[in-house]
């Protein structure tokens, strides 16, 4: 899928090596952002515990779940749609439960019982750990719902399974929730307040990674840079710590720091990023460890200040252009990737423009765009009109697209003639024939198999590119194998 896309959602069904003894079937389908795909690791590790083997064949389940996304109007009718081919099968397997997961269900909690006859479940993104109990209703024949948010959950003491894995990359969840109150974002309603997770744990799980031959892994959250462990508790209690606590808090800086230095070998990443909460010394951190990818995702959303200010994003486009600035001159070949929203309301002509020009100061290498739709329970939503003519939003988003393709095409040129390192991951799409993986600034790069195989670390130099992929040949393998 190309990167430079309208839409950042997809499905994803999932399944792992079966269990000794288990004999019940889970299907479960993830569609959002990384943080649900990694929820759903940790619901299968739970319900593998429970006596459930996941399968990709939907006919063939006694438990379905889809786990949800509540972020754009679209990404919920997808979910309605899927729903509508649940329940197809349910008329044929009865005895078949179905289950809503993740922030669809928590913003609509126990309506959806009543909007959707076949679902059986309905569970909020901080109680998969009460799924057993749940289901234990559900078979006694009754609905069962619970979406209570929590201010201390973060699954750090569960080891989730790597679903349909490649062997080679992971998410490691470092924080939950968010604390920013965007004015356009469900976000902090349906996963509560931020909250860190012990970074020992986090620790534990990378090297558990690395002992298991995985080669890449990202750190995941709704906002990576606010990470913040002083012994538990939210981030917003930080000034009540004690003098000891705060001197031995550990801040992302420090967490990246540790990660990257206790695997020197193996890739890190993290998603997603803030402007208005990363830092001068994250960037420093990053120049000096090879092993922490260069590439930054730092959503925008919008190039107005006025737009900026009405969405409640801490940070002014100067202030984005200085952060970018500090990028570019502590690694130059860092790429960056963006999040843009068009059409927000009372978006003018001239705040268009505005986005038009930050876009063309930055020149990301891709991006992901969308149209304003209103989410119910937010305050843009309830506060704000949403005035801007469907028409218009479409024709200022297809002219952000069209601009972030010919910066993606320019992006990738320059890698023409350069040798880089990539990360083999998987069988090229459109070849039989060719190897696929990413390089450290997250773009696609494929060439001729020869002898390599899944991950391997190999030097490709660049002969060729589209916007989105680049193409070479092998030179041989990379140190780092």
């Amino acid at each position: 899928m190309e990167k430079i896309i309208e839409e950042k959602l997809q499905g994803n069904t999932l399944e792992l090596e079966p269990k000794a003894g288990n004999s019940k079937k889970l299907f479960i389908e993830s569609y959002g952002c990384q943080m649900n795909f990694s929820d759903s690791e940790v619901v299968a590790s739970i319900l593998q515990n429970q006596g459930y083997d996941t399968t990709n064949n939907l006919e063939d389940a006694d438990l379905v779940l889809v786990n949800t996304c509540s972020i754009r109007d679209k990404a919920e009718q997808t979910v309605r749609k899927r729903l509508e081919k649940y329940n197809a099968v349910k008329r044929l397997n009865p005895k078949m439960k179905v289950g809503v997961l993740g922030c669809m269900a928590e913003r609509l909690k126990s309506k959806f019982l009543e909007e959707e006859k076949i679902v059986d479940l309905v569970v909020g993104p901080d109680a998969y750990k009460d799924l057993p109990n749940l289901i234990s209703e559900v078979e006694e024949g009754r609905n069962a719902v619970n979406v209570i948010l929590s201010k201390e959950e973060t699954y750090g003491d569960i080891s989730p399974v790597r679903l349909q894995s490649n062997g080679i990359s992971a998410f490691v969840s470092i924080t939950r929730g968010c604390d920013n109150m965007c004015t356009f974002c469900v976000v902090p309603f349906t996963r509560g307040r931020e909250r860190s997770r012990d970074p020992q744990s986090i620790l534990e799980e990378v090297n558990d990674l690395a002992v298991k031959g995985y080669k890449e892994i990202t750190l995941l959250g709704q906002n990576v840079d606010s990470y913040l462990w002083y012994g538990g508790g939210l981030k917003k209690d930080f000034s009540k710590a004690s003098e000891m606590q705060k001197a031995t808090a550990t801040s992302f800086t420090d967490l990246l720091k540790m990660v990257a230095e206790a695997n020197p070998k193996m890739r890190i990443r993290f998603s997603t990023s803030n402007p208005q909460d990363m830092t001068l010394e994250v960037i420093e951190v990053m120049a000096a460890h090879n092993n922490i990818c260069n590439h930054i995702h730092l959503p925008v959303q919008s190039g107005s200040n006025r737009i900026l200010k009405k969405m409640n994003r801490l940070h002014t486009r100067e202030e984005y252009f200085e952060l970018i600035d500090n990028i570019r001159k502590l690694i130059p070949d860092c790429s960056i990737s963006q999040d843009m929203i068009t059409g927000f309301c009372s978006e003018t002509e001239e705040d268009h423009e505005d986005t038009l020009s930050l876009m063309e100061y930055v020149k990301y290498d891709f991006g992901f765009m969308y149209a304003y739709s209103t989410r119910p329970g937010t305050l843009a939503g309830n506060k704000y009109e949403d005035d801007i003519p469907l028409e218009v939003k479409k024709r200022r988003l297809a002219e952000v697209v069209s601009l972030q393709r010919k910066h993606s095409l320019y992006r990738t040129q320059q890698f023409i003639g350069k040798t880089v390192e990539v990360l083999v991951e998987r069988e090229s799409k459109k070849s039989p024939e060719e190897w696929s993986g990413r390089i450290s600034q997250n773009t696609v790069a494929v060439f001729p198999k020869g002898d390599y195989k899944i991950g391997d670390f190999v030097n490709v130099k660049i002969e060729d590119c589209t916007s989105a992929t680049l193409r070479g040949k092998a030179l041989g393998y990379s140190e780092n194998n």
